[in-house]
């Protein structure tokens, strides 16, 4: 959704909340209570039985493209990772911080082109545009196996965040235009909500880390110098072909707006055009500038908690990129490394759909943060004591259990607004520029470094999260003072 549009957002919800405007600036939708409703429980409307068949129909037609190409997303980000363990440093003659140094600039390109691709994307053909940045990001990583020295494979990996960052906003803003506001009502559970499809997501991309590995461990063995190839230039040529072909049948898979998706029937259309003009019914009672909507949220302290709860988060998960090197240590071949580095992130991707679910179904947000990134600061504090292999191994699946678990919950409590999820994305990959020199080459073998502030960037999310709890609950005791009848509550 464009900037202004997504602030436009912003004013409606302070519009129509009972309580003041300058107090309901950002989280996600408040929930209705009645009077003689008991604690936890909220009211609830039963979608229609047609309205149901065509969500339905929606999950089955737009959610398998979206998982592909967003775990295609994360295969080719995460190649360099394995790439490593293929004497990629050597070939390119890299030495010190450059590998490190390769794998921030990704993310610099990443956060320059979001608002630019943001305000974009609302200007063209959605699916069409996803699909051809993602067919552009296939060529730039398939590039990257002609690279032959550190300064091209810098301009390869800052290319590639360039042409990635679209991906992410045009994959919400394509669910948000045939998955309502009423859809998401705060739940991430695998119903009729639009946070539950980017739980969905961002599961395919924990698998998509996970299963690199498996990839990987077959190239590598197999093909390395096939054809005067190394193994690590086979891997990024054939995961490049791979998403190629997958951004070719993006271009006639994606849907771009209701009115020319080809598998909709005019009934379908009917109900599309009813459920988008429910939605979007309190946009005629905004009076106030859509600009003005956006500044209030730069000027609310919760969007910036928000913004900094995302950014230590993602810089506690800044092991992504160097967890085959951490697994390494466990003093195994290349292969059967590449391979336990699998199922610590299926284990991930499990535990983020359940707390996602658990999140969703009791309706609360900073206890499962809080106890998700406690099991994360617990794997890190072991993997940095020890280096006893069955221990640290263990070790390996707690933390990046832990870590990537709290995303669903955290991504969940701002997705009501696009703006502030927009802001919060940008914000946090910031994490990831700095997060990638917690992890140099002198620390090895406990790399107790990035352990270290990995534990401590879980702590500070952490705290970010009681802190808006706090805010929120102050938040819902002057709602309540402010009438005697239904009341609206943000839900923490």
């Amino acid at each position: 959704m464009e900037l202004k549009a997504q602030a436009q957002s912003l004013v409606n919800q302070q519009k129509l909340d009972i309580k003041p405007a300058d107090t309901s600036t950002i989280s996600e939708m408040p929930i209705t209570i009645k009077e003689d409703d008991g604690p936890g429980k909220f009211a609830r409307s039963k979608m229609d039985p047609q309205e149901r068949a065509l969500v339905r129909k929606l999950d089955y037609y737009i959610m398998p493209i979206i998982c592909v190409m967003y775990f295609l997303n994360y295969v080719d980000r995460n190649a360099i990772a394995q790439a490593r363990l293929n004497h990629f440093e050597h070939d390119l003659n890299m030495s010190g911080n450059q590998f490190n140094t390769a794998v921030s600039i990704l993310f610099v390109g990443y956060v320059l082109m979001q608002v630019p691709s943001n305000m974009l994307i609302t200007r063209v053909k959605p699916g069409i545009y996803m699909s051809g940045c993602m067919f552009l990001w296939a060529v730039v990583s398939a590039s990257t196996a002609s690279v032959k020295s550190y300064r091209g494979l810098v301009a390869c990996r800052f290319f590639l965040g360039i042409t990635e960052a679209p991906f992410y906003p045009g994959a919400t803003y394509i669910l948000a235009i045939y998955y309502t506001h009423s859809d998401i009502n705060l739940r991430l559970t695998f119903r009729l909500e639009m946070a539950a499809r980017v739980g969905l997501m961002y599961c395919g991309q924990l698998l998509a880390t996970g299963f690199t590995g498996l990839i990987s461990a077959g190239v590598f063995a197999g093909m390395d110098g096939l054809r005067g190839l190394a193994g690590w230039q086979w891997l990024f040529i054939i995961e490049g072909a791979l998403t190629a072909f997958v951004a070719l049948l993006g271009f006639w898979l994606l849907p771009n707006s209701p009115d020319d998706t080809y598998w909709l029937n005019e009934e379908e259309r009917k109900i599309m055009q009813a459920r988008t003009e429910r939605d979007r019914v309190n946009d005629a009672l905004c009076e106030a500038s859509a600009w003005e909507g956006l500044k209030q949220a730069f000027k609310d302290r919760r969007t910036w908690l928000f913004c900094f709860m995302q950014m230590f988060h993602l810089s506690a998960c800044s092991f992504n990129a160097f967890f085959p090197t951490v697994a390494k240590t466990l003093g195994y071949n290349t292969t059967v490394t590449l391979l336990l580095t699998c199922p610590p992130f299926v284990l991930a991707g499990a535990g983020s759909t359940v707390v996602g679910w658990s999140s969703g179904r009791l309706n609360e947000r900073t206890w499962h943060i809080t106890m998700t990134l406690s099991i994360a600061i617990i794997g890190f504090i072991i993997a940095a004591s020890t280096l006893n292999t069955a221990a640290r191994y263990a070790a390996c699946f707690i933390f990046p259990v832990g870590a990537f678990s709290a995303n669903s919950v955290i991504v969940g409590w701002t997705l009501k607004f696009q703006v502030v999820l927009a802001i919060t994305d940008v914000f946090g990959h910031v994490g990831y520029i700095y997060g990638a020199y917690l992890w140099p080459d002198t620390d090895e073998p406990r790399y107790g470094i990035g352990f270290g502030a990995s534990a401590g960037f879980a702590l500070l999310s952490i705290c970010c999260a009681w802190v808006v709890r706090m805010l929120l609950i102050q938040e819902n005791g002057k709602i309540r003072a402010s009438t005697s009848e239904h009341v609206n509550l943000y839900s923490f």
